[in-house]
């Protein structure tokens, strides 16, 4: 697939990747050269999208995942937001129901910003920043999450990024995939039950191994390196997936009869604002502070096998 029309396009000698602020402030394909061609190592958008979950990668910001019942909590009170998902959460945050202006674009670099402020209905009780900012470096494709606090008072926050990777990059075998992440929440319709424990031995793939059709849609944490994940597709082309410390939780989503599947770098557990009310540990979710921005960022480390 070439670069979409409407897409802002950065590239260098080994990424070209699209983006789509209009749609949710999503990626449209992200691609590496092996043997002088751009192939896909991402679920490239189709043509004309109407939403950003038919995209490349989508962000997910003020928070990532689920918010159960679509009911958060937070200091002694509860808000209650708009559902989004036929099972009652509220998913994925709110940055991508709206779209966002390049405040900055290069060759090699675009930064990408959505003010709550400037809309109305945001599915949030608070004003807030995103500015998300994608650069290609060398061989790395470098997302970095932002997100700033505009309103007058403090508010928890986490924010992640929706990667969907391909099974397959130009007729290889399957993916294969190791994660460092030694633990997982027990999740019952996709939100924790209690405290992380097991990896369940269909999502535990810190010995590497092709996907597999087991079907998993896991928050893994417990990371045990900097080097969040390594993908191989064989003979074609390796990536490793660096990310900061703060993005403590991976989610992973490999559905079994698909020929794309996501690996989400993410700072807080699904319905993490749940687990921090009722004092579990490890939720991720951060407070901003009024004023305050916060960042964090992976990269996606290609390398060409063929």
């Amino acid at each position: 697939m070439g670069p979409m029309s409407d897409s802002t396009v950065i590239e260098n000698d080994t990424w070209r990747v699209g983006l789509l602020p209009h749609l949710g402030g999503s990626v449209a394909f992200g691609q590496v050269r092996v043997k002088d061609e751009w192939v896909d190592v991402m679920r490239p958008t189709p043509p004309d999208p109407d939403i950003p979950k038919q995209t490349a990668s989508y962000p997910l910001v003020p928070w990532s995942n689920r918010i159960g019942h679509a009911l958060l909590r937070f200091a002694g009170r509860e808000y209650q937001l708009r559902a989004n998902w036929p099972d009652g959460s509220a998913i994925h945050g709110a940055g991508w129901d709206y779209p966002w202006s390049v405040v900055e674009h290069t060759g090699e670099r675009a930064v990408l910003e959505f003010v709550s402020h400037d809309v109305y209905g945001v599915n949030w009780p608070w004003s807030f920043t995103a500015r998300f900012t994608y650069a290609v470096d060398g061989d790395d494709f470098v997302w970095t999450y932002g997100v700033q606090n505009t309103s007058h008072e403090t508010f928890p926050a986490g924010f992640g990024h929706h990667p969907y990777l391909l099974r397959s990059v130009a007729g290889s075998a399957d993916a294969v995939l190791q994660v460092a992440a030694s633990r997982a929440f027990a999740l019952e319709d996709s939100l924790p039950t209690g405290p992380a424990g097991t990896v369940r031995a269909e999502a535990d793939f810190r010995t590497p191994r092709p996907l597999g059709r087991d079907g998993v849609d896991d928050c893994l944490t417990g990371r045990t390196d900097e080097r969040l994940a390594v993908i191989e597709w064989p003979q074609t082309v390796r990536l490793e997936v660096l990310a900061d410390a703060a993005l403590q939780h991976a989610v992973l989503y490999i559905p079994a009869h698909r020929d794309y599947w996501a690996l989400e770098p993410v700072s807080n557990a699904n319905d993490g604002f749940t687990l921090d009310a009722q004092g579990i540990e490890g939720s991720g979710v951060f407070l901003l502070q009024p004023g305050e921005m916060r960042t964090a960022n992976f990269r996606m480390r290609a390398s060409a096998l063929a």
